[in-house]
């Protein structure tokens, strides 16, 4: 290990908080996001459950993109989080079981993107008629679920499938 000159380890924690502070200020990364106070959220793809006699369709797959888009937009709009891609461990999302059955895969891939919190949003589709939303956010250190809610919808449209997000986030997240 090198050794620092006489006062250098002063010198370089004073370095440390400056490129910490000016970070925190330029609103880049994690070391940012912890500056600011607000934790930062890993927000994964969402999954769905399909216990009904249809098949998935192509537009209940084009509206699980269109959750998490909602889902990141209403976070970051609350003021309360900051996020981070999760482009990072898509290879590895990929290899893993679905979400919902792989206890707790997720909780070390948030971790290796540097986030604080995990989202995760499953989509049971019981009949083409009935849907749950359904989203937790979990500490991504310990697992603890920090926020957790459930909407049933009626009606497989984009229309509803936002309408289903919108009051999650509102009455049990965001709200």
């Amino acid at each position: 290990m090198a050794r620092l000159g006489r006062g250098g380890g002063i010198a370089a924690l004073v370095a440390g908080a400056l490129v910490a502070g000016a970070l925190a200020l330029a609103g880049g990364g994690p070391v940012a996001a912890r500056a600011a106070g607000r934790p930062i959220v890993a927000v994964l793809d969402f999954g769905i459950v399909n216990t009904s006699p249809l098949p998935t369709t192509k537009a209940e797959f084009a509206r699980l993109a269109m959750l998490r888009r909602e889902l990141k937009a209403a976070l970051l709009k609350s003021g309360r989080y900051r996020l981070v891609s999760i482009a990072p461990i898509r290879a590895a999302l990929a290899q893993q079981p679905d979400i919902q059955d792989c206890n707790g895969c997720e909780l070390p891939l948030a971790r290796k993107l540097g986030a604080d919190l995990v989202a995760v949003g499953i989509v049971q589709k019981v009949s083409d008629l009935i849907l749950n939303i359904n989203l937790v956010i979990e500490d991504a250190r310990t697992g603890r679920i920090i926020k957790s809610g459930s909407a049933d919808i009626r009606g497989n449209t984009t229309a509803m499938w936002r309408r289903g997000l919108a009051f999650l986030l509102s009455d049990q997240i965001l709200g």
